[in-house]
């Protein structure tokens, strides 16, 4: 499983530890993913996904599942995020 973001599509970056001598040596800095459930309140179901803390927050702030793969775009989304946005518009759209 690649060490990526579901929700935002934050990777691993790549940098230097400096050390007191000014030696550069290659390090990553890995982000900070969690398992975590979400539920989808107009699916009416559950999704286990794996995102970063900070995008876990974001889900917070705008207002759970729904309303953040309202607001995000399909192209930093991983295919099985992309699928429940997909199925999300069309029940919404449906229910309109």
């Amino acid at each position: 499983m690649s060490r990526q973001c579901e929700l935002t599509g934050t990777r691993r970056q790549i940098g230097h530890l400096v050390s007191h001598s000014n030696i550069k040596t290659k390090r990553t800095f890995e982000p900070n993913l969690v398992n975590v459930t979400l539920a989808s309140e107009a699916l009416g179901q559950s999704y286990k996904l794996r995102i970063s803390a900070a995008a876990l927050r974001t889900v917070d702030h705008r207002g759970g599942l729904d309303g953040f793969l309202l607001k995000a775009s399909e192209g930093e989304l991983s295919p099985k995020a992309a699928r429940i946005r997909r199925a999300l518009k069309k029940k919404l759209t449906q229910a309109s």
